[in-house]
């Protein structure tokens, strides 16, 4: 059975996930208390991560100590990168590939890390089932967008929730493109 891949995010309110250059600074400031209980409810509830390799590479750069510790992380790269941890796998494959061996090891709950370029490939492909947003009151003006590429979908509103920073946390099901009835025709005879 495949795992259900959660694609849990911060944007920005114009639907920005980073700077241009890839910078997240502008929400790690913003942060408070209530916001990084409810994401510790959300990492103790999930089971594994798939990231792609820009934020890998993101996450090396800032020289901290790896953040997702206890969860087997899956990065998809071409490139030879260093391990963070012992917990990293660096593969080269396609997102569902990875989701079907996360799903064969038995997996039932990953987290979609990002960014942009593999949310959107995941989200093309029919991968994501879930799609949590931290919304920040903050408007970058450009940057690199929540997903990169996709198609339209439905999604269906499960929860919501505000935050004291004014953040606003949006928690959707992706609707299945099989169940989304198209719009009904007329017949001009």
């Amino acid at each position: 059975m495949s795992p259900s891949l959660i694609y849990h995010v911060t944007s920005s309110l114009d639907g920005y996930i980073a700077r241009p250059d890839g910078h997240i600074d502008w929400f790690d400031s913003l942060r408070q208390a209530d916001e990084e209980y409810s994401f510790q409810y959300f990492y103790s509830g999930i089971d594994a991560l798939l990231m792609g390799r820009g934020t890998y590479e993101a996450l090396l750069k800032r020289g901290c100590a790896w953040p997702y510790p206890g969860k087997p992380c899956v990065v998809l790269t071409r490139l030879p990168l260093p391990r963070a941890s012992d917990e990293v796998q660096l593969t080269h494959c396609t997102p569902a590939q990875a989701v079907a061996a996360l799903g064969e090891a038995g997996f039932q709950r990953v987290w979609l890390v990002g960014g942009s370029l593999l949310a959107g490939s995941c989200y093309t492909a029919g991968l994501i089932d879930e799609v949590v947003i931290n919304l920040v009151p903050h408007l970058l003006g450009a940057g690199i967008p929540l997903l990169a590429t996709g198609m339209e979908r439905s999604l269906t509103l499960s929860d919501q929730r505000r935050f004291n920073s004014g953040t606003l946390q949006v928690h959707y099901k992706v609707q299945n493109p099989a169940s989304q009835q198209s719009p009904s025709r007329i017949n001009a005879a």
